[in-house]
């Protein structure tokens, strides 16, 4: 594999296990927001004048490329299903590290920003903006719609695509959300209904002559969500592998097809940890998700939230202060202050495949399958690239 080497550098790959953590756990994985990082995805296909040696030199070379980005595939979940997904296996490429948190919301807004969620401010799923918690995917608030209260543009006034303005070819529901008001500002925006629509507009669009097109599917991530990482998931995978044949075989020739995603996933199942009285007696209010929980804390009593989590969650969480947070760069190298205050004052970062529950983060059925965290499982993702032939 081409990009192997990203495990042996020193901007990213495999943390030894902090302090905090026994000598059981496999250690955290960083952004490797200086090299192979989906940050950088973009601006190496569309901006940077020399090839980035993580990008497969076939999306480099070629004079059109499509860019599919597949929800909630992790290079760890492609290789234990090398069979299911023989087609994509057989490209060319090797893994790259999503954003922290491994989440959505950030990683999109990363991926067609080319910036780290500190600088472009979706610092996650659940995310504090003043008094509010907002969920950036659906942009609602306790009380219903969050686009009045916090315009998608205001939170996230970054340009998409490197100022450029491609095709995107994303579900038709998703045009007018809030979430794609905020990440992929100033695009031209083409929608689908089935996976089948999504070949033909994207087929349409090079045959067109457009040099680069975007193409985002949620299927994996849906199914792996509500059912874990089972049988439908593994079918999940079979019918999305068909989906890159087909790409792949109508697509006009010499088309580079380039695949990734924006995290990995873990199953938790019903392994969810109510956080301790002590920890929530010392909290206002929690922000992020089950796998990345911020909790914002009383007055005077950060030091008391942060001492509480550590003693009654360090075996299941990596804990760290907002400082510790901004210090070892999980989310970039530069984080503008009014971003950090976004963040809440100490973090529970799961390992293993432990959730942690919030009474207000809950949707219409109990989630199976996660993400967030900084596992391997969830950081890597794959980058491969065929030619169209």
């Amino acid at each position: 594999m081409r990009l192997a080497w990203l495990a042996n550098t020193g901007q990213a790959g495999i943390v030894a296990p902090p302090e905090d953590a026994d000598g059981s756990d496999e250690g955290y994985v960083l952004p490797d927001y200086a090299g192979g990082c989906v940050t950088n995805v973009l601006p190496a296909l569309l901006e940077w004048p020399e090839p980035a040696p993580w990008l497969p030199v076939i999306a480099a070379e070629a004079s059109q490329v499509v860019l599919l980005v597949l929800d909630g595939l992790g290079w760890d979940q492609l290789q234990q299903h090398r069979t299911l997904m023989a087609v994509l296996h057989s490209f060319e490429g090797g893994f790259i590290t999503t954003v922290a948190p491994s989440t959505t919301a950030a990683a999109l807004t990363s991926i067609a920003t080319g910036l780290t969620p500190g600088e472009h401010g979706v610092v996650g799923y659940r995310v504090r903006l003043g008094d509010d918690v907002v969920n950036m995917l659906r942009w609602s608030m306790e009380n219903g719609d969050a686009r009045r209260a916090h315009p998608p543009t205001s939170v996230q006034p970054h340009e998409a695509f490197c100022g450029q303005r491609p095709s995107i070819v994303t579900k038709a529901e998703f045009l007018t959300t809030g979430f794609t008001q905020a990440h992929l500002v100033g695009a031209r925006f083409h929608g689908y209904r089935q996976p089948s629509t999504l070949v033909t507009r994207v087929v349409d669009l090079v045959r067109a002559g457009e040099p680069f097109v975007y193409a985002y599917y949620d299927g994996i991530d849906k199914v792996s969500h509500e059912y874990g990482l089972g049988r439908f998931y593994q079918a999940e995978l079979s019918s999305v592998d068909r989906l890159v044949e087909l790409l792949l075989t109508e697509l006009p020739v010499g088309t580079a097809l380039l695949v990734t995603a924006d995290h990995g996933q873990v199953e938790t199942g019903k392994n969810v940890v109510v956080p301790h009285p002590e920890v929530l007696a010392a909290t206002t209010v929690q922000s992020g998700e089950a796998r990345f929980r911020w909790f914002h804390a009383r007055p005077g009593r950060t030091r008391a939230l942060y001492d509480a989590a550590m003693t009654h969650h360090g075996a299941h969480a990596w804990v760290r202060t907002r400082e510790d947070v901004l210090a070892e760069g999980w989310f970039g190298p530069r984080v503008a202050e009014d971003i950090a205050n976004r963040l809440g004052d100490v973090c529970l970062v799961a390992k293993g495949t432990v959730a942690f529950d919030d009474p207000a983060d809950r949707g219409s059925f109990e989630l199976v399958g996660r993400h967030g965290s900084l596992t391997r499982a969830e950081m890597l993702v794959p980058l491969l690239a065929a030619l169209a032939r």
